[in-house]
């Protein structure tokens, strides 16, 4: 039933396109128009990306995985630094980590089965990943506490954690894979090796679409709805851009499979850390604009803490409801207090 929705919900992105193009209505209207189409776009590019994998095994897969995967994310980042909206990028992605490892988790944790077995291991070294990444991200944040946080010399100094962050992604993703073609084996793919491509291709050319309606939109959203464009980027483009992994990670929850579920939630959190930052930092060196990778001390705090806190949680290696309902919580505080702090 899920899976024909979000086939069907695939025709919001023309329809936003159309209404964008023809009927000029009001920002709001096409922000929540965009934001709803890319969560099937989001869909279909893992989808894609899934099937594309079981033709050329566990190695290229992952890699095909790491580069489509986190398409949304990526699109949406870059069309902002096109746009000059520097706070709206470190925001969404700081967001990302966030929402993943609390939100997720603590959902999937809530509807799957009580006192589950947890892979401990795996997952608290997924979350000391998180770790090392806010460590490291303190290197141009620090300077930026003070004065402009935009100037071209933090944009420098941010090449620094960049480059040791995706250094980190890459052998981390090198030995996941060659520990999975040991264990698993050959895939069995369900669509064609073509099929696979165009919809990658397709799915993540109408998210570029998308995101650019999205984002040119988001400044009159958040006056038209007396939002600040943090709380927007923080907690909407956020869970925009990863909805359909979070959906799945609390189906494949509700399903029983926890372990799998657990991991979902929490490797996204890393991948967003270790890959999406620095690719989007490096990229931005494309645009006239750089950005710099000097996060507010909040969110620098809410994603060490998140990580942290869900170690944790997690350190006994089984998971109860009642500790998704307080996972679920913190983040709607942290939610709430991204409300209130308002814009840098």
């Amino acid at each position: 039933m899920a899976r024909r929705l979000l086939w069907a919900s695939l025709a919001l992105a023309p329809v936003t396109w159309i209404v964008d193009a023809v009927a000029h209505p009001g920002k709001t209207a096409l922000f929540v128009l965009s934001a709803l189409s890319l969560i099937p776009l989001a869909w279909l590019i893992g989808e894609a990306t899934e099937h594309a994998g079981e033709h050329v095994g566990a190695r290229i897969g992952g890699l095909l995985n790491a580069s489509f995967g986190n398409a949304p994310e990526v699109i949406i980042a870059l069309i902002a630094i096109a746009d000059n909206l520097p706070d709206v990028v470190r925001g969404s992605l700081a967001g990302s980590v966030v929402s993943n490892i609390l939100l997720v988790l603590g959902a999937a944790m809530v509807v799957g089965p009580d006192h589950s077995q947890l892979q401990r291991r795996s997952l608290l070294w997924q979350l000391g990943l998180v770790a090392a990444a806010v460590l490291l991200l303190l290197i141009p944040s620090i300077p930026g506490f003070h004065g402009d946080p935009n100037r071209h010399s933090l944009a420098l100094i941010s090449i620094i954690p960049a480059v040791a962050l995706l250094a980190l992604y890459l052998v981390v993703t090198v030995l996941g894979i060659r520990r999975r073609e040991h264990d698993e084996g050959p895939g069995d793919p369900g669509w064609s090796m073509r099929t696979s491509l165009v919809a990658l291709g397709l799915a993540t050319a109408g998210t570029a679409v998308t995101s650019e309606i999205l984002v040119h939109s988001l400044q009159d959203f958040a006056k038209a709805a007396g939002l600040s464009q943090f709380f927007i980027a923080f907690v909407i483009v956020a869970v925009v851009g990863n909805a359909a992994e979070h959906g799945g990670a609390v189906v494949i929850a509700n399903r029983g499979k926890m372990k799998l579920a657990t991991q979902i939630a929490i490797t996204s959190s890393a991948q967003v850390g270790l890959f999406v930052i620095p690719v989007v930092l490096l990229l931005s060196f494309a645009f006239a604009h750089p950005l710099t990778l000097a996060f507010r001390p909040v969110e620098l705090i809410a994603m060490g803490a998140a990580a942290v806190f869900v170690g944790v949680v997690i350190r006994d290696g089984r998971s109860r409801r009642w500790e998704g309902v307080m996972l679920v919580a913190i983040y709607a505080a942290l939610a709430s207090l991204a409300f209130q702090l308002g814009d840098r």
